[in-house]
């Protein structure tokens, strides 16, 4: 399917640049057209490259930990959740524990750390695939958990909106935590039906309502702080967080009288390969979502949105936070670009200009996603990754101006 979109994302910015250049006399739509390729293809490559130094230490502590047997102390841990998500995996399998790290950096929004994670999961998950250039049923449940973006703390939000003099800039914290949680439920729900998970199960329905129970006591916790207490909270835990994990794994290993530096070394020349590996997939994925955007078509999108929600008698002032919305599961930094121009265009305070950060906030990178982990390990045929993948892009879209419409308007 990724095959179909990349090929429709080239014919349909093609069409409307013509278009454009021939029934509205505009020169400059082909030029631009043509400069997007190639920028976009330096910023695959660039950002290819920037994940390499964050990928070569990740995956270099990942090593220690595996190695030291921290990984496994924390695949037992969750081992009752996850055995059950990922029944295909085995107990104890390295996979489970680059798993649990991966979606733990995700909740704190450590974008940086949970990329290589994610890349050793889906290596670690593809060596007990049978079938290597087909997505197997625990790759595919890893994904579109990762799509729906789970989050805890979305601290770059909070900064940007504290950069443009925000009020109150985390007053989107809780929203964004409500919007994520029910996407990241709803895609539990969505990928155990398509593979046939019992979600009865004691245990699993155990850990889901204690997911809830708790998460629902850290909203009621937080809303209790201000401003100033929150950006404190979320700097410190992220900080916490990523010091506890390298500080245990060496100290287990160390307690194992193990080389931590020649183990380091050993997974740190993993993540320059897997780096160098991916440049191509993002590239690819870039260029056609650039010459999409570069012709307007994802402008002509909006509009023709807002022309519906009028005529239907509905309030349209979400429509300006869906350029953030649907750039979101193609690019996160196009995105990212679509919320700052809502904050600019519209005032940091204003319902607009919070929607967007909602939105920013409200799902994953989902192409992005596909692109990078299925490149990193040769899959080609996705089944229904991305159709899944989507279907919670939406619900967390639909969630985000639900849920901003409660809080903001």
């Amino acid at each position: 399917m990724l095959n179909y979109l990349w090929a429709l994302f080239f014919f349909i910015g093609f069409a409307v640049a013509v278009v454009k250049w021939l029934f509205f006399q505009d020169a400059t739509v082909l030029p631009q057209l043509t400069k997007q390729l190639f920028d976009s293809a330096k910023t695959g490559f660039e950002i290819s490259l920037g994940l390499t130094g964050v990928m070569t230490l990740w995956l270099g502590f990942m090593r220690i930990g595996e190695k030291g047997g921290a990984i496994q102390v924390l695949v037992k841990l969750t081992q009752p959740f996850f055995s059950r998500l990922f029944p295909e995996i085995p107990k104890d399998h390295p996979a489970l524990g680059a798993i649990f790290m991966n979606f733990a950096a995700n909740m704190l929004g450590l974008d940086n750390a949970a990329t290589p994670l994610g890349l050793k999961a889906m290596k670690a998950m593809q060596d007990l695939n049978p079938e290597k250039d087909t997505a197997s049923n625990p790759q595919l449940m890893f994904l579109v958990l990762n799509t729906a973006g789970f989050t805890l703390i979305p601290a770059s939000i909070i900064a940007v909106r504290s950069q443009e003099k925000a009020l109150f800039p985390a007053d989107v914290f809780l929203p964004i935590l409500i919007t994520t949680f029910v996407g990241f439920i709803f895609s539990v729900i969505l990928v155990a039906i398509y593979q046939k998970i019992n979600l009865l199960d004691k245990v699993l329905l155990a850990w889901l309502l204690g997911g809830i129970v708790a998460i629902s006591g850290l909203v009621y916790y937080l809303s209790h702080l201000n401003q100033d207490e929150l950006s404190a909270f979320s700097n410190t835990t992220s900080s916490l967080l990523i010091l506890s994990i390298i500080v245990s794994f060496l100290g287990m290993s160390l307690y194992r009288q193990q080389n931590v530096y020649e183990i380091f070394i050993e997974g740190a020349k993993e993540g320059f390969e897997t780096s160098i590996k991916i440049i191509p997939y993002l590239v690819a994925m870039l260029i056609g979502i650039g010459v999409f955007r570069a012709a307007g078509a994802m402008e002509a999108v909006m509009n023709g949105v807002g022309w519906l929600c009028e005529q239907g008698g509905f309030n349209p002032d979400f429509v300006a936070g869906l350029p953030t919305a649907l750039m979101k599961p193609f690019s996160g930094s196009g995105a990212r670009g679509m919320m700052v121009d809502a904050i600019k265009t519209y005032g940091v305070d204003s319902f607009q200009a919070r929607l967007a950060c909602v939105l920013q906030g409200s799902t994953e990178t989902t192409f992005y996603v596909l692109a990078v982990y299925f490149g990193s390990v040769g899959i080609q045929k996705t089944r229904y990754a991305v159709a899944a993948g989507l279907w919670a892009d939406l619900i967390g879209i639909v969630a985000a101006i639900l849920v901003s419409y409660v809080f903001f308007h």
